[in-house]
């Protein structure tokens, strides 16, 4: 491969801690990663899909022998707090668990036809060469929601991990080379966005890859599927949220306030299912509010080591991003916290805060309530330690601000009436629902994904994304000995058998 450029990652928790170095690769290294990955396909394809099953499981057993070290590297170089980066770590235990006992399920069909002395099938097969683009906010969850299952499934995989969590990224390919996968069948490659992109579409070009998987923000991943597209692919997207949560007139408040807080500030607000704006009802807006402003106020930021509400922002563009969101608060809106607004410095404190904030990316946690439907901060996700408040007079406007934004991916409501619950879900268009929970959360065997501007409707985890990385295949067998022309011939079946039945 042709030589790079040095990258560092940084910590966030002390920006002048470089956790590792990497060399950040041309296009060029992706399309070579796709040959090798090509090359390795068939044979690893061929390998029973029980024994590959094993091989996923062996994978879910060194995690398991690693865990405490990948928990705290990824708490070191991303700032998690360290019980959240325990629960990411578990998430790729999960998965291996589940998808070990799918080698025995990567079940096909026998269909009944419509002619006699012949029978359908069908079967499931790889799609061959898998592309995996990445980004940091869970730098070892989500690859291995994509990974596991396009290995499982027969594929070779070439994977883009984000540059700002390469120490992460780097120690969870070793974890998974060291399980028995074969040269050539999981490849690694660091590189910046725009040279991934020109590598993806010259990839594309030579067709030596078969299915595209992104995680990351919905802008990047229109230009995936416009490039996709093109190639007559249809990529899995895992994009960005502005996730709504309603709070019915009925609703525990309390619990609400704890979903809230989870939610809206947990990872720092950066999670694609991060909560963005609580809608109300008017009757409760002003004690829900109270209650929420005190809990924040009260909650514990700083130093992910330690038992805290969250850490720093991941990365420096994503601090200066942040500082833009809150650039869009506007004269109509209330800023509740008495902390402060931006980035924790010694001259602007957070009480109770854990440890130095100064060589750190760390922000108070902010409500901005009055928020409108036309307003930015309702509209767009903003990727950090920020939640709207607005108020609603009946449900079917919860509704319809909850889908206001046109993103879909997660969503909850409080409730104690399972009517409202049900006629929220009906009409919601996010992929995910939460009764009386927080919007952030996934289990391994239950599919995630969204809709609109969240996502294109594809599925990850569970038996659902087994239909990202195979691709189905019928076959008929006439054993009749005659050409049975099926449709064409079932006429003369149906007309026979109809006077028989006279």
């Amino acid at each position: 491969m042709p030589p790079g450029y040095a990258y560092s990652s940084t910590s966030p928790l002390d920006v002048n801690d470089v956790v590792t170095e990497v060399q950040l690769l041309p296009g060029s290294a992706l399309v070579e990663a796709a040959r090798h990955a090509r090359s390795a396909q068939k044979a690893w394809a061929a390998v029973p899909a029980p024994v590959r099953g094993q091989v996923i499981g062996n994978i879910g057993r060194l995690v398991t022998a690693n865990f405490e070290s990948l928990a705290r590297l990824v708490t070191r170089e991303i700032g998690k707090p360290l019980k959240e980066a325990r629960g990411e770590v578990q998430e790729i235990v999960d998965t291996c668990e589940f998808f070990l006992g799918e080698g025995r399920r990567l079940y096909g069909q026998t269909v009944p036809s419509e002619m006699a002395d012949k029978q359908l099938f069908t079967f499931r097969n790889p799609v061959g060469v898998a592309a995996i683009i990445t980004a940091g906010n869970f730098p070892v969850a989500v690859p291995s929601w994509y990974i596991v299952p396009a290995l499982l499934c027969g594929n070779t995989v070439v994977w883009k991990p984000a540059e700002y969590s390469a120490a992460s990224a780097q120690a969870f390919y070793d974890v998974f080379t060291a399980a028995g996968l074969p040269e050539g069948v999981l490849n690694i490659v660091f590189s910046d966005g725009e040279q991934t992109f020109d590598g993806l579409e010259q990839a594309l070009q030579e067709r030596l890859v078969d299915k595209v998987g992104f995680t990351g923000s919905t802008a990047v991943g229109v230009r995936i599927g416009e490039l996709c597209g093109r190639h007559l692919q249809t990529p899995c997207l895992e994009l960005g949220g502005k996730n709504p949560m309603v709070v019915t007139e009925d609703a525990d408040l309390d619990l609400a306030v704890q979903g809230a807080l989870f939610a809206g500030f947990g990872s720092a607000g950066q999670r694609c299912t991060s909560l963005g704006t609580v809608i109300a009802h008017e009757s409760v807006r002003a004690e829900f509010l109270r209650r929420f402003v005190e809990a924040t106020e009260n909650a514990v930021v700083g130093d992910p080591a330690e038992d805290v509400l969250f850490g720093p922002l991941l990365d420096e563009k994503f601090a200066a991003g942040f500082e833009r969101s809150l650039d869009a608060i506007q004269g109509h809106h209330s800023v509740h916290g008495s902390s402060g607004l931006g980035r924790v410095t010694k001259d602007n404190p957070r009480k109770g805060f854990v440890g130095d904030p100064e060589h750190g990316l760390y922000y108070h946690p902010t409500i901005v309530d009055g928020v409108r439907p036309d307003d930015v901060l309702f509209l767009e996700e903003t990727f950090g330690p920020i939640v709207g408040v607005t108020a609603y007079t009946d449900l079917d406007q919860a509704i319809e601000l909850g889908n206001r934004p046109g993103y879909g991916l997660s969503c909850a409501i409080y409730t104690t009436d399972a009517n409202k619950a049900f006629r929220f879900r009906a009409g919601i268009g996010a992929g995910m629902v939460s009764v009386n929970n927080s919007t952030s959360g996934a289990e391994a065997h239950l599919p995630f994904g969204g809709n609109g501007k969240s996502g294109n409707g594809s599925r990850q985890s569970g038996m659902w994304v087994l239909d990202q990385f195979t691709r189905w295949q019928s076959m008929n067998w006439d054993y009749s000995g005659s050409l049975q022309k099926a449709q064409m011939d079932t006429v003369e079946i149906e007309a026979d058998l109809e006077f028989r039945l006279r």
